[in-house]
């Protein structure tokens, strides 16, 4: 099967869709790096906050708080 002739305004605007999308591609990129970044930055904040939210979820308020009130009573 012979290849396919495309005329050269077909093979330019391929090109020009390619160019766009290689350019939005690019941008992508960059926004997800900057998020990065700025997780980065406030990595220590974020883990503070992780770590308190597991340390509620996981029940160690009320775990603390009958460990104190026992140990009052004893």
């Amino acid at each position: 099967m012979a290849p396919k002739k495309r005329k050269p305004e077909q093979i330019e605007r391929e090109l020009a869709a390619e160019r766009e999308g290689l350019t939005a591609a690019v941008a992508d990129l960059r926004e997800a790096t900057n998020v990065g970044r700025k997780l980065k930055a406030k990595l220590p904040v974020a883990a503070a906050g992780a770590l308190g939210v597991g340390f509620v979820l996981a029940g160690g308020i009320g775990a603390t708080v009958r460990l104190l009130f026992r140990r009052g009573r004893e």
